[in-house]
């Protein structure tokens, strides 16, 4: 891994100190003009265009998008018990998260006879997506569809990437992954559609003759996938633009070598763009390191095509800093999807820090442990996103609408200052709709 030495002289401020960690190049613009045209094809030849383009880009001849809910009863039953067990217990522990989350609605009585209302109304349709290309995530199904449903979003829809025939006869060829049919059927998901990539985004946006348009589109993806969702900013609501997943590691000399570069290994098997970090003061342990991730990474799968080029690319490195007062400031500056804190006092580490979309505190709650199972949720901001972003929650399924509701009283004793406001801004109309209510004067102020 590249080193980046910020040991010495005094950090930069905002943005300086950014340009100087290592980043993955997303370049979401150039897909954009990619996927317009086939967002575009999509609205005008709806499942006919997906046909086509599950066979241009999966390489799977389909006769229908819609997945018949037998297959999913199926995919559940072929399940092997063990990963059933396991998808069972990160539904629960999501659930336990999430349900939490919910908000409920609030009055506030700002005067007497006057009140304004919050209430939490859930989004009505959600398109989610699983991706299902280099690897296939089960657990982004759960991510996704658990913050959803306590919610209360009433309509739910899946879509993944079809897959090729693994051998000849193979009734599960053109659907997506079985796993991903067995997630979408123990979370009670029937609404499900064979697409991946931008056009899938499209179909949940524009709707087609077999999938009703969506509210929302929600879930991680490709840049194409990133770029659709972009395109369609606007018409729908989207959770992020979710580029290569990050890694940060703030440690000291008190940290395992082992298990940080067991933690940095994990996140590069996923992409070749993704990006491992790791922030420390101790030299020694940069170095234990770097020694030890040799024969972990010789030792695992995905060696070639994915770690070595993550772990080696300009968007990893060991950062060295002076102690973890600059350390800290590094990873809010990075702004990581995934931060570690593996010091002394982890937990008093952990919460200074201000920009990151998880924090996992201590040697036992690696970033593993939250992709699957610690109860929280897995699709976090990326690319520095996490200075000013949430990962995905039942708030991002939720709108806020306030409800005000004034007796004439109330709205007697404040019209003075909102004809006042409403004239100083030039707005005479906005004062003259409360004139109105009372003979075109003002009342006297209370």
């Amino acid at each position: 891994m590249a080193r980046i030495d910020l040991r010495g002289d005094a950090l930069p401020e905002g943005g300086a100190l950014r340009d100087l960690l290592p980043r993955a190049e997303f370049d979401v613009e150039a897909a954009l003009e990619k996927v317009r045209p086939i967002c575009e094809d999509v609205r005008h030849r709806g499942t006919a265009a997906l046909i086509d383009y599950a066979e241009k880009f999966d390489g799977v001849k389909l006769e229908r998008v819609r997945v018949p809910v037998k297959a999913l009863a199926e995919a559940l039953e072929q399940l092997d018990p063990e990963v059933r067990a396991a998808l069972e217990e990160s539904i629960r522990r999501a659930r336990t998260v999430h349900r939490a989350q919910r908000r409920e609605t609030h009055t506030t009585q700002v005067v007497p006879g006057g009140t304004v209302t919050e209430k939490w109304i859930p989004v009505e349709r959600v398109g989610l997506y699983a991706p299902g290309g280099r690897s296939v995530y089960p657990s982004s199904v759960i991510m996704n569809a658990v913050p959803a449903q306590e919610a209360g979003v009433e309509s739910i829809a899946l879509a993944s990437p079809p897959q090729k025939p693994r051998f000849d006869g193979d009734a599960a060829g053109g659907l997506p992954h079985p796993t991903i049919l067995a997630a979408c059927a123990l979370l009670g998901v029937d609404e499900v559609y064979a697409a991946g990539g931008a056009q899938a985004v499209a179909m949940f946006a524009y709707g087609t003759e077999e999938c009703a348009p969506a509210n929302m589109v929600t879930g991680p993806g490709n840049v194409w996938v990133a770029a659709a969702k972009r395109y369609f900013t606007g018409r729908i609501g989207i959770d992020t633009e979710a580029g290569p997943t990050e890694i940060a590691v703030l440690a000291d000399a008190t940290a395992d070598p082992a298990h940080v570069a067991a933690d940095l290994i994990s996140q590069a098997e996923h992409d070749p763009l993704a990006a491992a970090v790791l922030v420390t003061d101790s030299p020694e342990l940069a170095d234990a390191v770097e020694r030890e991730l040799e024969p972990q990474v010789a030792a695992t799968k995905h060696v070639e095509d994915r770690i070595v080029p993550a772990l080696s690319g300009k968007q990893s490195a060991i950062v060295l800093v002076d102690g973890i007062e600059e350390g800290l400031r590094v990873v809010d500056a990075y702004g990581a999807e995934h931060l570690e804190i593996q010091t002394a006092d982890a937990a008093a580490v952990a919460d200074r820090v201000r920009n990151a979309g998880a924090i996992f505190v201590g040697p036992w709650a690696p970033v593993s442990l939250g992709d699957y199972c610690a109860g929280s949720n897995h699709v976090l901001p990326t690319g520095g996103c996490a200075c000013h972003s949430s990962g995905l929650s039942v708030q991002s399924f939720l709108r806020g609408v306030h409800i005000v509701d004034y007796t004439r009283d109330a709205l007697a004793e404040v019209t003075h200052h909102v004809v006042t406001l409403a004239e100083a801004e030039d707005l005479p109309a906005h004062g003259a709709a409360l004139k109105a209510r009372f003979g075109w004067k003002v009342p006297d102020s209370k």
